[in-house]
């Protein structure tokens, strides 16, 4: 048997791979998700409202999306339905840094609720990110390409969803293809992010943290290493998922990491995700 499904065992689930839906987010600086609805459904495309988030659709259709005059006046964004929650957990109202931020899909969702500084360091990812923000018209963003370690100006409001292995349902053969030595290596680039991230954060200041990992050593021991070294709490959040882990592998973590929220692909129908929301104290 692969050694991740025996961790996933070990953390109480029996895991199976699905087929994803795919969604789509609204760009509601151009329009509304009931216009929008409107015009699609015109096209024979069949439209489902997200229940867990606020502009998602889940989408079906016998031809591209993509070759739509919808898409390409940038009226929606090709975002799975999971990776649309963070931006809401931060529910962001002043200007905000994204830290890891191609190809964009967290970044524009900001940018309907608040002003955005977007940084990313890998130059194929940062043109993504450029047209994306282009595309979807969006003039209160600012792009950078650069390594978020390099950044020292400070927000109240912070994304870091960060680079991470992934999981089963991203990758075909990914059990394969992966081991704990570098899920371990991942984890270690995380906590300088986040140490970083958390430097740049003022106080009272909130900073989401995700990925769309689902090993503890991404995720909810990232979140301890940060209790650990900086003075923050974790917030409750009110999404779907389960609470976050806080003994797992035969360590004890901080009992409010249980406010985190980890969604398994299997349970949420969704590609999977960890979310945690931090106040810095």
């Amino acid at each position: 048997m692969n050694p991740f499904t025996e961790r996933y065992k070990e953390m109480g689930e029996e895991i199976e791979f699905i087929k994803l839906r795919k969604a789509i987010r609204v760009n509601t600086k151009k329009i509304s998700p009931e216009k929008l609805q409107e015009r699609l459904e015109k096209k024979h495309i069949e439209m489902e409202r997200i229940p867990f988030v606020k502009n998602g659709f889940w989408v079906k259709a016998k031809f591209n999306l993509v070759s739509t005059p919808e898409y390409l006046l940038g009226l929606f964004y090709f975002q799975e339905a999971a990776a649309q929650i963070p931006v809401e957990v931060l529910n962001p109202k002043n200007l905000t840094l994204d830290c890891c931020a191609a190809p964009g899909g967290k970044t524009t969702q900001i940018a309907e609720y608040a002003p955005v500084i977007a940084v990313e360091s890998n130059r194929e990812r940062f043109v993504a990110l450029e047209n994306n923000i282009e595309r979807l018209g969006l003039r209160n963003c600012i792009a950078y390409l650069m390594d978020l370690r390099e950044v020292d100006k400070r927000f109240s409001s912070i994304l870091l969803d960060a680079p991470c292995s992934g999981n089963y349902m991203l990758e075909d053969h990914w059990m394969q293809k992966n081991s704990l030595k570098r899920i371990n290596e991942r984890a270690e680039k995380q906590k300088e992010l986040i140490a970083h991230a958390l430097s740049l954060l003022e106080k009272d200041g909130i900073i989401v943290y995700s990925t769309c990992s689902i090993e503890p050593e991404e995720n909810e021991f990232v979140i301890q290493f940060a209790l650990d070294h900086f003075p923050v709490k974790v917030e409750k959040i009110n999404c779907i998922g389960d609470p976050g882990l806080t003994k797992i592998f035969g360590k004890k973590l901080d009992p409010s990491i249980a406010h985190c929220r980890r969604l398994w692909p299997h349970k949420t129908k969704t590609i999977g995700f960890f979310i945690a929301r931090l106040k810095k104290c």
